[in-house]
């Protein structure tokens, strides 16, 4: 149910047109209708694109740097890493927080212990670990599920991010403080898992007896001459004067320095310039001047698509995405924290990385990441041209069975969390094309999708792919190539989705939050004109107590949301110091379930009652509706559980 946002959208969109006209001579243009990829022609590109673009969307700074050939072929700052001094980004030097770009690393580190025959991809990753993961399925889980995102782990939000040191937990504590629960087997369902990240990363800890932030510094940076990085938190003092201060927007004050206990799956802190040594290294099949980090067949393995779970949709390697964009082989990786936001791609079969990365998460829908790298492969890399596709004649009614309600499989499932599961609505449109709520265009409009092919929707005026999994003639998933490695879209039942249940929530609020204000303004109209109270005894009693049952209720659903509306903003809200609040508020819930009784005993009392006017039954009955969708909320989003692990 989409009723709370909590995790922050990965990729928004910005209609911004590279301005060709601002280089000094013509672009040279390839016989193909492409621009040479040239130093100067990428400086008229970005110079084009990115100021505009991040003045409009309150950015303060951006690097972005393109390497081909084993060499840096561009790189540049824009804007400032703190606003209030006016301190310029350098490339070079200026620290950006790549977020979840740091699994490339682990999963790096990963397989160069592979290569030593000290891990095994297929082997039970309970025989690396000092706690046990629990045996829910009867396969175990690999770390070649872990490097697919397909260990089957629920989402994992609390202690992810924090401000304070001292509340930063170590990694093996925190990994053994709570095992998420397993939601699918393993190898089987795609659902994005910092957890697995993180338990790859204290796996690479146990087995080389190294602390991660140590191992990676000595067998990734120090190797590749990549002095501006760390995953040591709170940076060491000698880079934290380079590190660019973090915003919401520009206009705004900074955000204290992000930290991270799940490391190994975020807490990289870089700069351009030393990423670029990495992607030459990933380009070059594991060598970087005379230097090697993997071999040439692991880096290989590395980026070939080890799983594939919806053709023709592009898979992930280990621990690579696949992007293939124009014809194009593509493998990377996004990274965010709340106000970091960075990509990078490798164009392996054009020997050609980018990397972009800003310091400010921007105004809502002011997303440059995306239509960057899509004007850079269309300018540089263009696809072939492509023949017509007409609309097949069963668009209507494919469509009609794709049209639904489908939940993410990124989702948590034993805790309260549940409330905030994402969820995506499909919907027919008058024209046969699809439109899925959630996936729009550079106007901000829902993206149209025309079928070309039984049960395969490509994007209108566009190149992506939306399709349709069908069990038993019914469609149950769909899937489009906005990262389809690392999550699904399965159908949701009825009585799951929010097409029932956020009405029902909405309506449920209304009747209580009514109700229980109308109580005292109730009783000072019969105060100031002196009118008695109608009820006597018993039914008075109830009468008290129904409201008393249904104020109980409204804090209940009004605190959960309240407290995970404000986390949405302020995800290091999510942390053990929290944890009173939330069981205060279930204990008041669990009074208010129990209590439903006497809304429902009212009614008896109501309808027993033959004085009293129908529209009193009536709202009688409808108090008492309200508080058992309360029970239904409480139970089926598991907002009982008392479980302050999420």
């Amino acid at each position: 149910m989409k009723f709370v946002p909590v995790c922050f959208a990965v990729f928004l969109a910005l209609g911004c047109a590279a301005a060709a006209s601002a280089a000094p001579d013509a672009p040279a243009i390839t016989a193909g209708g492409a621009h040479a990829l040239t130093a100067d022609d990428l400086d008229a590109y970005f110079d084009g694109f990115i100021p505009l673009a991040i003045g409009r969307g309150d950015i303060a700074g951006a690097e972005v740097l393109v390497v081909k050939d084993g060499k840096i072929l561009f790189e540049k700052g824009y804007g400032v890493a703190d606003v209030k001094t006016r301190r310029p980004v350098d490339p070079a030097t200026t620290l950006f927080r790549p977020g979840s770009i740091s699994k490339l690393f682990t999963w790096t580190s990963v397989m160069q212990l592979v290569e030593q025959h000290k891990l095994d991809l297929d082997r039970d990753v309970n025989d690396y670990l000092d706690f046990k993961i629990p045996q829910t399925w009867p396969k175990p889980i690999t770390l070649r599920d872990i490097m697919t995102h397909t260990p089957g782990f629920e989402e994992t939000i609390k202690g992810l991010l924090a401000e304070d040191p001292k509340k930063l937990q170590p990694l093996g504590a925190g990994l053994k403080s709570w095992v998420p629960e397993r939601m699918f087997p393993p190898g089987e369902t795609p659902a994005y898992s910092n957890y697995g990240a993180a338990l790859a990363g204290y796996i690479v800890q146990r087995v080389s007896g190294e602390p991660f932030e140590q191992y990676v510094a000595h067998h990734i940076f120090q190797p590749l001459g990549m002095t501006h990085s760390t995953f040591v938190q709170p940076l060491p003092a000698a880079m934290a004067k380079d590190m660019s201060q973090g915003y919401d927007t520009a206009s705004e004050e900074p955000k204290p320095f992000e930290l991270i206990w799940m490391s190994p799956a975020g807490a990289l802190s870089t700069t351009a310039e030393d990423i670029s040594k990495f992607m030459i290294a990933q380009l070059n099949d594991g060598a970087y001047g005379n230097t090697r980090i993997l071999l040439p067949q692991t880096a290989r393995l590395m980026h070939s698509e080890i799983y594939q779970r919806n053709p023709p949709l592009p898979g992930i390697g280990l621990g690579f995405y696949h992007e293939d964009t124009n014809g194009h082989v593509i493998v990377g990786h996004g990274g965010d924290t709340i106000v970091f936001h960075s990509d990078l791609h490798l164009i392996l079969d054009e020997g050609v990385g980018f990397f972009y990365t800003q310091n400010s998460a921007g105004k809502e829908n002011s997303g440059v990441r995306g239509p960057l790298f899509r004007g850079f492969m269309d300018r540089y890399f263009p696809a072939p041209a492509a023949k017509p596709e007409p609309t097949l004649k069963s668009a209507k009614t494919d469509g009609a069975l794709a049209a639904g309600v489908y939940a993410s499989s990124r989702r948590s499932n034993s805790n309260f969390m549940k409330i905030t599961a994402g969820e995506s609505k499909v919907s027919v449109n008058d024209d046969g094309t699809l439109s899925v709520d959630d996936l729009h265009g550079l106007n901000g409009e829902p993206l149209k999708w025309r079928e070309v092919r039984p049960f395969i929707w490509r994007e209108v005026n566009g190149g992506h792919l939306l399709i349709a999994k069908r069990v038993n003639g019914s469609v149950q998933e769909i899937a489009t190539d906005d990262y389809p490695q690392v999550l699904t879209r399965t159908r949701s039942p009825f009585w799951q989705s929010s097409v029932l249940n956020q009405p029902l929530l909405i309506a449920t609020l209304a009747m209580l939050l009514l109700t229980v204000l109308f109580w005292p303004v109730k009783a000072v109209l019969r105060w100031r004109y002196d009118r008695p109270f109608a009820l006597t005894g018993r039914a008075a009693t109830v009468y008290r107590l129904t409201r008393m049952v249904m104020l109980l209720d409204l804090v209940f659903l009004g605190g959960f949301l309240g407290v995970l509306t404000y986390g949405s903003a302020h995800l290091a809200t999510f942390n053990a110091p929290l944890d009173w609040l939330f069981l205060l508020i279930e204990a008041i819930g669990l009074i208010g379930v129990v209590g439903t009784a006497i809304p429902l005993y009212e009614v008896r009392i109501a309808f027993q009652d033959g004085a009293r006017p129908w529209w009193t039954k009536g709202s009688d009955v409808l108090n008492a509706l309200a508080c058992l969708a309360v029970v239904w909320f409480a139970f089926s989003l598991n907002l009982l559980t008392f479980n302050i692990s999420y």
